[in-house]
């Protein structure tokens, strides 16, 4: 279980910020958040050093690099055993095109996200990858259409 780091506003402020835009600058995001550049950068790296900000990267827009096909996944394993459950994280853990993974409650064990370039190549990871070993009992995929909403931002609350 991960430990709970107290925030306070000037914590939440930054945050809004960065998860708007982490490429700013410290000056930038100092003068949006209304305090001065070495305090910013003081509490941004606090921040990183005790694990809420998790990762700094680049959002990559999926359709621009030929990534067009997504679809969600609900998979139930045959024995749902803790050892079939970390020999399933492993597995998607290495598969490139499973970008999310959640273990779930109720009639199946996991939700997947996959992005892949096309229904063909969904069809060739179903069938390879997650249809292709003992654990998966069943698969039921639901194509997305359309998005409507994405986004990482997490609703921060004012401490």
């Amino acid at each position: 279980m991960t430990e709970i780091t107290l925030l306070d506003p000037a914590d939440i402020r930054v945050l809004r910020i960065l998860q708007k835009d982490a490429s700013q600058s410290i000056a930038d995001i100092a003068r949006e958040a209304g305090m001065s550049q070495t305090p910013c950068w003081r509490r941004i790296k606090r921040l990183k050093e005790s694990g809420v900000i998790k990762q700094v990267a680049a959002l990559v827009d999926r359709e621009s690099v030929g990534l067009g096909f997504l679809a969600y996944s609900f998979v139930k394993l045959n024995v749902p055993s803790r050892d079939n459950m970390e020999t399933f994280d492993r597995l998607v853990a290495i598969w490139p095109e499973v970008v999310t993974c959640e273990r779930i409650t109720g009639a199946v064990d996991y939700l997947i996200k996959v992005v892949t370039t096309d229904m063909k190549a969904y069809d060739d990871f179903l069938r390879l990858k997650l249809l292709d070993n003992d654990l998966v009992s069943d698969v039921q995929s639901r194509i997305v259409v359309s998005t409507i909403k994405e986004t990482i931002a997490l609703p921060l609350r004012d401490g």
